[in-house]
């Protein structure tokens, strides 16, 4: 079969287009607005067909597009009060939860090296010293996190408002396009595509991630008499954060780890060491099932993390397995690969 090689003006242009743009996105730190969009565009996606069985496709995909837009609006806005009541809250309270890291360095000191316990705070006051010459000496980074914060949360909701545009363009205007309008289009679209099926071969991966961390936590670890507090909020952290490629890993360990510690030493031991166990193994799985969806084998995904964590750091992860697999899908469009 003769391969199809020849590629006009206008698609050329548009390859270039979507390769700068998508290094710009890193570049800039626009990934989390790229991200939003292109998971608002594929929840609709996944509605509309369901709910145009009794509506035309264009009511579909508003009814859609309100739909998602005030549930994300609310979980926001959700958030924001829930962590604002816990803060007033007796347990949020920072004295309460000094108090209860102070407890935890105690149950601790007597299974922690002598170098290590010399260096600890003795009691509530010791770790309010620590805690306020940490915030002196690291003010301007505290500031600039707050900004940060903002920034995340405005690209979150400019990102969703896009996706949400882009869902409901009228598939019949495309039409009348220009070559190179069209060639952008089918970049967008084939783009989209490839972060549908990475996001939810992603959901699958944090499902086993959290399956496996459930049956640890509440099954095996009771069935040595070791009964962990907030269990069921720790689960159900594990199972969000995992929707983020290995910085998810990163914060559910730790969060892990740091439940783990109210009860000793040597259980925060062992919960890290299966935690490493699993996201060791989740890595190849990971590279497996994305690999699947994708038609990329794992060594191909497990060297382009490498490469974009070496270039772009973190974002650079995040980034990999869809900005990878989007490059081999438009290859092997072309059947140049």
């Amino acid at each position: 079969m003769k391969s199809n090689i020849q590629v006009s003006y206008s698609e050329g242009a548009s390859y270039l287009l979507a390769l700068f743009c998508l290094g710009l996105v890193l570049k800039v730190g626009l990934l989390l607005a790229l991200f939003s969009g292109l998971l608002q565009y594929a929840l609709v996606r996944l509605l509309v067909p369901t709910i145009e069985r009794r509506l035309s496709t264009r009511k579909a995909r508003l009814i859609a597009v309100g739909f998602l837009s005030s549930l994300i609006i609310l979980a926001l806005a959700a958030t924001i009060w829930g962590v604002v009541i816990f803060l007033k809250s007796e347990a949020g309270n920072t004295q309460n939860l000094l108090q209860k890291l102070a407890d935890v360095i105690e149950a601790s000191r007597s299974q922690l090296p002598l170098w290590l316990t010399s260096n600890l705070p003795a009691d509530v006051d010791g770790l309010k010293r620590i805690l306020l010459d940490t915030l002196h000496e690291h003010a301007a980074e505290a500031k600039s996190f707050g900004q940060e914060a903002g920034h995340a949360l405005v690209h979150i909701l400019l990102g969703v408002i896009i996706g949400s545009m882009l869902a409901l363009q009228d598939v019949g205007a495309t039409l009348n396009d220009k070559p190179l309008a069209q060639a952008l289009r089918a970049r967008v679209m084939n783009l989209a595509e490839i972060f549908h099926r990475v996001v939810f071969a992603q959901v699958r991966i944090s499902l086993i991630n959290t399956t496996l961390t459930a049956i640890f936590l509440a099954i095996v670890l009771p069935l040595w008499g070791i009964h962990l507090p907030l269990l069921k909020t720790t689960i159900a952290i594990t199972f969000v954060v995992g929707l983020i490629p290995v910085v998810g890993n990163i914060i559910s360990n730790t969060v892990i780890v740091m439940v783990s510690l109210s009860n000793s030493l040597q259980v925060a031991i062992i919960a890290l060491v299966y935690m490493v166990l699993i996201h060791k193994l989740e890595y190849f799985l990971n590279a497996r099932i994305i690999g699947s969806q994708v038609n990329a084998r794992p060594w191909e995904l497990l060297t382009a993390i490498l490469v974009m964590e070496t270039l772009f750091g973190v974002p650079g992860v995040v980034a990999a397995p869809v900005f990878y697999s989007y490059v081999k899908r438009e290859l092997k469009l072309k059947e140049w690969i």
